[in-house]
């Protein structure tokens, strides 16, 4: 089990519940921008939130935004060790660095120094894209093994300094390398470890890449804290992890959808309803599963393992809770019927 870290007002590790990260594409420095998108992705479910720090302005920005906000904030830092030590100063909750871009130990210390000082953890991040080239030469090439070394050798240096407030993320591109990567360094360590495919792409292919990924090293009991990354609004991420997590078993709530694919039966726009059915049960607090069926032959007996479905076809929709037709309505109410049965689910 890995041992516990708190981040802000979260904690994570020693089996408590994985949380969810995702990182703002606003500039720093525009603090309303900033709070608001993380206003979103709270809303939308998000636990801790990134910042890039890559101006001194930025750093002082975080002050500001921690006033508005309600999630930890963790500071992105590259290079400028003055930024993380500016970004501590104020407020972050965490810092994300890589000691190896950071500079000399003194400079490195004076980081650790400042973090101790305010008892803030350090992620340690090291990343496919930036490996060290004694360690490609050693390895012939970017590998896991490389990266966990990577890893290790720059969580030593921090020990050195007296500090073990840490978490730990390795991060590639290559799915079953950073697989590997995360099965080796889970038996070296026992440092939370936040988990994330890196420049995973787009909208689509970084969900599945990302699922793979995350579900393959997930269900090895691997992983403390997760991040989905994607080209895309930054609310997918949130989207798609909170999906991830409760597709594993590892995260219980909200409500869950499923729906069939169309086929030459449908006879109704099953693309757009089931779109719109999942938009519309975003914010309702129940724990159920939701069927949405496009074919009023077979959708009755698909929906029963649902605890409620729809099905409609031919101008016309059914209700179905069970397995059993409750309701029916005129095809273009049918959503709203739905609606109206999930706010009085437990009346």
């Amino acid at each position: 089990m890995t041992k516990v870290v708190k981040i802000g007002d979260r904690i994570i590790g020693g089996g408590n519940p994985i949380l969810i990260q995702s990182m703002t594409n606003t500039r720093t420095e525009d603090v309303s921008s900033t709070v608001t998108q993380i206003r979103r992705l709270t809303a939308a479910g998000c636990e801790i939130i990134r910042c890039a720090v890559p101006t001194m302005e930025a750093a002082a920005a975080l002050s500001e935004i921690k006033k508005q906000v309600e999630l930890p904030i963790v500071a992105d830092i590259h290079f400028d060790y003055r930024l993380a030590i500016a970004a501590i100063e104020n407020g972050a909750d965490k810092i994300r660095i890589n000691p190896g871009n950071i500079g000399s130990r003194e400079r490195i210390k004076a980081v650790v120094d400042t973090a101790k000082e305010r008892k803030i953890p350090i992620r340690v991040g090291v990343n496919s894209g930036s490996l060290e080239k004694e360690l490609v030469e050693r390895y012939h090439g970017v590998t896991a093994e490389g990266l966990v070394e990577s890893a290790l050798d720059k969580v030593r240096i921090i020990e050195e300094m007296d500090y073990d407030n840490l978490v730990i993320s390795i991060k590639s591109s290559d799915v079953m390398m950073c697989v590997k990567a995360h099965e080796l360094i889970a038996a070296k360590t026992n440092y939370p470890l936040h988990v994330g495919i890196t420049e995973a792409g787009t909208v689509t292919a970084g969900n599945i890449k990302s699922a793979i990924g995350l579900g393959l090293i997930l269900n090895q009991g691997i992983g403390d804290t997760i991040r989905v990354s994607l080209t895309g609004d930054p609310i997918e991420e949130i989207r798609s992890a909170r999906l991830i997590l409760r597709t594993l078993g590892l995260r219980k709530g909200g409500i869950e959808v499923v729906s069939c694919p169309t086929c030459g039966r449908t006879q109704i726009d099953l693309i757009g309803l089931a779109n719109q059915v999942e938009d519309m049960v975003a914010d309702i607090p129940l724990n159920i599963k939701v069927a949405v069926m496009g074919c009023v032959v077979n959708g009755p007996g698909e929906a029963k393992e649902a605890d409620i479905g729809i099905a409609g076809g031919r101008g016309e929709g059914l209700i179905i809770r069970r397995g059993e037709i409750v309701k029916k309505v005129p095809e273009e109410e049918l959503l709203d019927a739905l609606h109206h049965e999930l706010l009085h689910w437990n009346v």
